[in-house]
């Protein structure tokens, strides 16, 4: 599984791991049933603090798109369409760059609905 981040982004660096995941879910590189490698392994090969790589799997959890077993670590146990893991990947990186022109949510999803600026 190929992981990225680039700690000079606006993305936080958990965000960019969820993300890492959910792109190799769209690419059908990782299904239901497979193991993630351990958060201490990520967090190791890339030199990230391990809190960092818990919160990816616990956003990634949240989301439904893995289950977090005791002694058995992260598993996928969702199969998304990859239009869909896309679509979240995108949404994600909307809402960071709104955030960095200093949009909050609301006037995010006001110019989606609406198509005009807040």
């Amino acid at each position: 599984m190929l992981w990225q981040v680039d700690p000079s982004a606006d993305a936080p660096l958990y965000e960019q791991l969820a993300a890492s995941v959910r792109a190799e879910m769209a690419a059908g590189r990782l299904a239901r049933g497979e193991r993630l490698p351990s958060a201490k392994e990520v967090a190791a090969a890339l030199d990230v603090n391990l809190h960092t790589v818990l919160r990816a799997y616990q956003l990634l959890r949240d989301e439904g798109l893995i289950e977090l077993r005791r002694g058995r670590g992260a598993v996928v146990v969702a199969e998304r369409p990859p239009e869909q893991a896309r679509l979240t990947e995108l949404l994600t990186e909307l809402r960071y760059e709104a955030r960095r022109l200093g949009l909050t949510d609301h006037d995010l999803a006001t110019l989606i609905l609406e198509g005009r600026t807040p």
